[in-house]
Order: C-alpha cells, then structure tokens, then sequence
C-alpha cells in the first residue's frame, strides 16, 4: 500500500511518500495506528488531516486492500 502525505505532514513525516505493507483488511482507526508507530508525529495530526483511498475520502467504514494508495491530507485554505 502506497501512503501519500501532503502539505506539511511530509515535514512531520520527512517524506512525501511511504511504502507499507500491513495485514489486510485494515480499517481507518488501525492504519492510523500503524502510520503513527513509524511516524510518532503524526498523532498530533490525526484530528484534523483527511484520509483518501484512490482519490476518495474514505470514513470509518472504509477497509483498504493491498494496492491501494492512500493520501493523508491536512486541512488547507486558500485565496
């Protein structure tokens, strides 16, 4: 599973990008899990970054499969 992270969580992180492989199927809350054990960082994150599966947000009852990328996505403003 491909994980993407954008904006500064690639500074939280210090990649943009991250290979994982984890025992499938993995819900939100674990993966969460797993990505904060290699990121610690990223905790402070969770209550607002977004999560995506294959260019969609996914919910609490999204379950991810090998193959899919995913895109963890802090909040954004523009003008």
């Amino acid at each position: 599973m491909l994980v993407r992270f954008f904006a500064h969580l690639k500074d939280v992180t210090g990649c943009d990008a991250a290979e994982i492989s984890v025992a499938m199927p993995v819900d939100v809350d674990a993966l969460w899990e797993l990505l904060v054990r290699q990121h610690p960082a990223l905790a402070g994150h969770r209550a607002t970054a977004r999560v995506a599966r294959n260019w969609e947000y996914a919910d609490t009852s999204t379950r991810f499969a090998e193959g899919d990328e995913v895109a963890l996505i802090p909040p954004v403003s523009g003008g």
